[in-house]
């Protein structure tokens, strides 16, 4: 998948300075929110490098070196998928164990975050993250990226590849978070039916990525989409090997019998089993 010279230079250009823009402006905010949040209390220090992490997975993928040779590299297909893998899988994930939702409210003047809490508890927002119903554009969307002259077109149009990209993000944060998402959630799907969703959507990811080696997308050589497949294959199951253990350790600790108290002595007042 050989793009050189092909497509609105001018376009990408103006899409790169406002992808590049848009990432400053979330740094930036994640700074201020963080700040605002410990002036209200104790906040985990791992819970910014998570988010910060996961900003600069966002940022490889969109912006720099591996999105240029996505676009003109002679191993594009490989690039694009490396930044598939940041942008939709791991990026993510660290996103969503960074609390995202828990740090804006805590940032939030008392407003903003009711509105926020409202918005959220709202039944549009209730049905598009359960974990059924985010797998589809989730998964889905990939199969219509990598089965259709969708990719192709990315490469020629700066507006469809902002929106593929934009959906690739929104789409995995919100599957991810619907399955191990560590924000306070009282419709939370139970631990069973996320287990479910979270093989159905690996078992989907391992077609594809077979499928990609015997059908390559329009445009990419047989070479290219079998290193592109195996990257999309294995770079994934790091991913999938986590969301697995997390979910694992969700349904853990959700089926774990409760902790007895112990007495200090024979007929003494009970406490707390542990430290």
């Amino acid at each position: 998948m050989h793009h050189h010279g092909s497509g609105p230079a001018g376009g990408v250009v103006v899409l790169d300075a406002v992808t590049a823009a848009a990432l400053v402006g979330a740094g930036a905010l994640l700074a201020v929110a963080v700040v605002r949040a410990r002036r209200r209390g104790p906040w985990p220090a791992h819970r910014t490098a998570l988010l910060a992490l996961g900003l600069v997975c966002v940022a490889a993928a969109l912006v720099g070196p591996l999105a240029v040779a996505a676009r003109t590299g002679s191993s594009a297909f490989t690039a694009h998928m490396a930044g598939h893998l940041l942008l939709g899988m791991l990026g993510p994930l660290l996103i969503v164990r960074g609390a995202p939702v828990t740090l804006a409210l805590r940032a939030l003047p008392v407003g903003p975050a009711r509105r926020l809490v409202r918005a959220l508890r709202s039944r549009p927002v209730r049905l598009l993250t359960h974990p059924v119903v985010a797998a589809v554009p989730a998964t889905g969307g990939l199969w219509v990226l990598y089965g259709t002259d969708l990719l192709a077109l990315t490469h020629t149009s700066p507006p469809v590849a902002a929106a593929v990209h934009a959906h690739v993000l929104v789409s995995g944060c919100v599957l991810t978070a619907s399955l191990v998402g560590v924000d306070p959630d009282p419709h939370r799907a139970p631990v069973p039916l996320r287990a479910a969703v979270l093989a159905a959507s690996l078992a989907a990811h391992t077609v594809l990525a077979q499928r990609l080696r015997t059908d390559p997308p329009a445009g990419v050589g047989p070479a290219e989409a079998e290193t592109g497949a195996l990257l999309m294959l294995y770079g994934g199951e790091v991913v999938d090997v986590a969301l697995v253990a997390l979910v694992a350790a969700g349904w853990y600790r959700a089926t774990a019998p409760p902790r007895v108290p112990v007495r200090a002595r024979a007929g003494g007042t009970p406490r707390p089993a542990g430290p």
